[in-house]
């Protein structure tokens, strides 16, 4: 499929020397990129988040820090 896009001069640029390096045409190197940058997003629904716990034994029973909502109000019944 044919589309048309803006881009930056100096980012077309640095595309189509890089795509030059690699020995493929513009349109190969755009298309891997994009590929990669779309796999790279959907394989990380969580990015990696150290929790360092001090003292316990981690996250108190019930408490789900996935949602944010709830944490809150654990939180503000400590207060």
């Amino acid at each position: 499929m044919q589309t048309t896009i803006q881009l930056d001069e100096a980012l077309l640029a640095k595309a189509a020397e890089m795509a030059r390096k690699k020995g493929c045409d513009l349109s190969d190197f755009i298309e891997e990129t994009l590929r990669e940058k779309i796999a790279t997003k959907s394989t990380a629904s969580h990015p990696f988040v150290h929790l360092t716990t001090v003292g316990g034994t981690g996250v108190r029973p019930g408490v789900d820090l996935d949602n944010s909502a709830a944490l809150l109000g654990v939180m503000e019944q400590r207060g």
